[in-house]
């Protein structure tokens, strides 16, 4: 991997920002922009425990889904507050995403501000937040819709490693899908070259966000992230300013996944001693974990 490091600035006005990385499509650590939201100061792991920590979720593992996995299955589910506390208690390689946690506690939305003046197309319905254990990892994929995003630490530490959408078979992507065949995980320590030798010209960026830290991701950005530390970020979505960018992203929410989907199916219900032999292995692990 031919890797730099992702810009980062204390702060940047809306102007250059939009000159220089919004419309490049290049990524951004901003510092200060979060400095400003009382969420800095007030988001912690007690204070989510007490306003929906009552809230099931659903949560996930280490292990790299296979192909026969429809998107996004979690591996478990628990209440929410049960899941902070064992995050809080030590290592523990289980992560959330997605989790609409405004939806519960729609005061919470107070607590930051919408950077309207940076970027247009906030989703503003789906602020999001994700949560990981010491050791958890997200894999190596890209966001199915193709909205730009802004994605906010608010603790712990994070390491990111992101390469242009361009890259994807460089990084080896699975067909119809937003995910690699490669396994990213450590990959500073190693990655298996011998299998996946193209990933060697993949040119990407890395970084490791702290507290406050804001990164824009431009739509389309392949992302593999890992918990350095127990934290959680929130993930502000805003959809591309081009009519091209949004046909893109629908495609790929109501086609792309849906061939995906059907495939899968196709697979599971083909009953060859091989794919019986999969399946069982993947419900013993759903098993374990739960």
């Amino acid at each position: 991997m031919n890797l730099r490091p992702i810009p980062t600035v204390e702060n940047l006005s809306p102007a250059d920002f939009k000159a220089s990385y919004y419309n490049t499509y290049q990524p951004l650590i901003i510092k200060g922009l979060a400095r400003q939201w009382p969420a800095y100061n007030k988001w912690n792991w007690d204070y989510f425990i007490d306003i929906v920590g009552t809230k099931e979720v659903g949560v996930y593992n280490n292990v790299k889904s296979d192909s026969y996995t429809p998107i996004n299955t979690a591996d478990a589910y628990m209440k929410f507050g049960e899941y902070l506390q064992m995050v809080k208690k030590g290592p523990v390689d289980l992560r959330i995403f997605l989790f609409n946690i405004f939806q519960h506690a729609p005061q919470i939305v107070q607590d930051f501000s919408w950077p309207d003046e940076y970027m247009k197309g906030f989703v503003k319905r789906f602020p999001m937040l994700f949560v990981g254990g010491q050791g958890a990892i997200t894999h190596m994929h890209f966001d199915i819709d193709l909205s730009h995003i802004l994605h906010t630490q608010f603790a712990g530490r994070k390491r990111v490693l992101l390469f242009p959408f361009e890259e994807q078979h460089k990084l080896y992507r699975k067909p119809w899908e937003v995910l690699s065949l490669a396994n990213y995980a450590h990959y500073n320590e190693q990655f298996d070259y011998d299998n996946f030798p193209a990933v060697k010209l993949a040119n990407g960026y890395e970084a490791i966000l702290e507290h406050g830290d804001t990164l824009f991701m431009p739509a389309g950005y392949w992302h593999h992230m890992e918990y350095i530390d127990a934290g959680f970020a929130m993930s502000l979505r805003a959809l591309q300013s081009s009519i091209g960018g949004k046909l893109n992203g629908v495609w790929n929410l109501f086609g792309m996944r849906n061939i995906d989907t059907l495939m899968k199916k196709q697979h599971l219900s083909g009953g060859t001693t091989e794919k019986r032999e999969i399946i069982s292995i993947r419900c013993q692990e759903l098993a374990a974990a739960k």
